[in-house]
């Protein structure tokens, strides 16, 4: 199986290679090697690779940047994920790509079902969600589309390594806990995209009844719930265990609106996994004992 990856270079493009399974053909692409946002590139690339599985790691992720940057947004969210569609279907490939839970306002009290009605509330998940629109519109079954939220990994820039960061710089630091959702290490999501890619390229993933043009819509992230707050006293307690901070300050939780952002950020995203389980076979694992692996590969890179 060849497998075309997009957003080399970012935290699950950088976790699907570190995961990737025997047998299979990884081609993974950055963003100066394949843009994805130009249609005649994304095809001439199709033409060499001749991918039969593509997994879509691509995306505009910077939320408060996007409200000002609405065209680069649409233009890779939407477009490039369009023109990674239409190529998939012009060389009969499958489309695993991945989205996000900002497609919810966070209204609901009980975790979102993939068919739950969309409403976001900002420029990025409204890109996402027109991305996620054009795939299944063009490939229909041929695609799933996962959706995830609070990535983070032993690679790039993210929420856990920041929070290590400051928390060895700052005396004190005021942490949002009125924003709820759930962590999802990079690795777990890398692993469900290799287990959807092999099902998707023999044919062996369970369906339920979907009108023709309409993608698999999945949810994936960690087990349980927590708000950031909640997250970031957890990397604290778990970091001073493993030696990777030498002692604790306090963390104190604030809320939202003393933090005002350009992007407004819906105060519930908690997505439900048990479709995901339940076609795939793989279970989610709490986000506490992934965040302990994560460090635990963080203090053994020396990180």
């Amino acid at each position: 199986m060849k497998v075309l990856v997009t957003g080399d270079g970012g935290q699950l493009a950088y976790e699907l290679s570190q995961t990737r399974p025997e047998g299979v053909q990884l081609v993974s692409l950055s963003v100066q090697q394949l843009d994805i946002t130009d249609r005649e590139a994304v095809i001439a690339k199709f033409e060499e690779v001749q991918p039969d599985v593509v997994i879509n790691a691509a995306a505009y992720t910077a939320v408060d940047k996007a409200e000002k940057d609405q065209a680069m947004a649409y233009a890779v969210n939407e477009s490039g994920a369009e023109n990674l569609a239409l190529a998939c279907r012009q060389w009969s490939a499958k489309l695993v790509h991945i989205s996000t839970d900002f497609v919810f306002d966070g209204s609901s009290t009980t975790p979102y079902q993939p068919e739950d009605a969309t409403n976001p509330l900002n420029v990025y998940g409204a890109s996402k969600l027109a991305g996620d629109n054009k795939v299944s519109e063009v490939m229909g079954q041929d695609a799933v589309i996962v959706r995830t939220a609070w990535v983070y990994s032993s690679f790039g820039h993210n929420f856990v390594k920041t929070m290590i960061r400051l928390m060895a710089e700052k005396d004190q630091l005021g942490i949002i806990s009125d924003q709820v959702g759930t962590p999802t290490w990079a690795k777990g999501l890398a692993q469900l995209s290799w287990c959807l890619a092999e099902q998707l390229n023999e044919g062996t993933l369970p369906r339920p009844e979907l009108p023709e043009h309409h993608a698999l819509m999945l949810h994936w992230t960690d087990a349980g719930v927590a708000s950031w707050f909640d997250f970031a006293v957890a990397i604290q307690e778990l970091a001073i265990e493993k030696g990777l901070l030498d002692k604790a300050i306090p963390v104190r939780p604030i809320p939202t609106s003393a933090y005002p952002t350009p992007a407004k950020r819906p105060a519930f995203s908690v997505i439900d996994k048990s479709l995901t389980e339940t076609t795939t076979g793989k279970l989610t694992v709490h986000w506490r004992a992934q965040l302990s692996t994560m460090l635990d590969e963080l203090k053994a890179l020396g990180l």
